[in-house]
C-alpha cells in the first residue's frame, strides 16, 4: 500500500492531497463526521468521505438492505441484502480504508432519542435522513451544539442529476421539501441550514396496485420501516441521489480544510 520515494511516503490519498494539501489532509484524518441516514444519498457521502481520508465516521442508519436498495445504494449488493447497513458499510469502508474508524448507531434519529447523541462529538453532520421530523431535530440539535450541518432536501422522482444547488433553506425555492423544511426552520428558530436541493419539479411515479413496493414489500425481517407504510414508495434511479451525496460530501470536505 505504502511505497516510499524520496521524503514522501505514497498512500491511497495521495492524488487528494495534490488538491488538498498535506494541513488540510491533517485536518481531514483527524475529522469526525456523523452521517445520519446511508441509503442512496448519505452512503456515497460515506464512501466519498472514507476515500478522502476522513478519519473517523459515525454511521447512523436502523435499516437492513433490501433487493430494491440496489438500483442506487452504494453498500446495497446481491450479497449483503438484508445485512444492516451500517455492517454493510464498515465492511467495505475498512476495505478502503482499514485506519478508518468506524461508530455504528442501529437505529433512526428522532427527537424522542436525540439525547442519545452527544453533538459536541461531531466536528461536521450529514443530514441524509427522509422525513421532515428528523431533518427538523438533526438542525435544531445541530444549531444548539454549534456544529456545521449539511442537509439533503428531495432527490426522489428526478431525472436530472445537474440540476443540484447548494445554498441556505432560506435561498430555496421549488422543492416541495424545502418549503416545508424552510416554514417549520422559521418556526423553531433555526438560523440558517445549508443544503444541496433541486429545481427539477419531482415526476409522479408510474406506481399501481401491480409493480408497488407499497402492496409487495419485499424489505428483510424485522426492518423497522417497512414500505407498506409509506404514504408513496418514490421511484428513483443510480445517478440522481448519488450526485447529490458527492456534493455533500465535497462541501463537508471544503468546509472542513478551507473554512466555513
Amino acid at each position: 500500500m505504502y511505497k516510499r520515494g524520496f521524503d514522501y511516503i505514497m498512500n491511497q490519498f495521495s492524488r487528494t492531497e495534490l488538491l488538498f494539501g498535506k494541513e488540510a489532509m491533517n485536518k481531514i484524518a483527524a475529522a469526525h463526521i456523523a452521517v445520519f441516514g446511508i441509503g442512496g444519498v448519505g452512503g456515497y457521502t460515506a464512501e466519498a468521505l472514507a476515500r478522502s481520508g476522513v478519519g473517523t465516521l459515525t454511521l447512523v442508519d436502523d435499516d437492513r438492505i433490501c433487493l430494491t436498495n440496489i438500483n442506487r445504494q452504494i453498500f446495497a449488493t446481491t450479497k449483503t441484502v438484508g445485512s444492516f447497513k451500517t455492517d454493510a458499510a464498515e465492511e467495505r469502508l475498512k476495505d478502503i480504508n482499514p485506519r478508518i474508524i468506524i461508530i455504528k448507531r442501529k437505529c433512526f434519529y428522532t427527537s424522542e432519542n436525540a439525547s442519545e447523541f452527544d453533538f459536541s462529538e461531531y466536528d461536521y453532520i450529514v443530514d441524509a435522513v427522509d422525513t421532515v421530523s428528523a431533518k427538523l431535530a438533526l438542525a435544531e440539535n445541530a444549531q444548539n451544539a454549534g456544529v456545521p450541518i449539511i442537509s439533503c432536501m428531495g432527490a426522489g422522482n428526478k431525472l436530472e442529476p445537474t440540476r443540484f444547488e447548494v445554498a441556505d433553506i432560506y435561498e430555496t425555492s421549488v422543492c416541495p421539501l424545502a418549503k416545508v423544511m424552510r416554514y417549520e426552520c422559521r418556526k423553531r428558530g433555526i438560523e440558517k441550514l445549508k443544503c444541496v436541493y433541486s429545481k427539477e419539479p419531482a415526476m409522479k411515479p408510474a406506481e399501481s396496485d401491480k409493480n408497488s413496493c407499497k402492496h409487495h414489500c419485499i424489505c428483510p425481517p424485522d426492518t423497522k420501516r417497512t414500505c407498506v407504510i409509506r404514504r408513496q414508495v418514490p421511484g428513483s434511479n443510480a445517478f440522481v441521489p448519488s450526485v447529490a451525496g458527492l456534493i455533500i460530501a465535497g462541501e463537508v470536505l471544503k468546509d472542513l480544510t478551507f473554512g466555513i
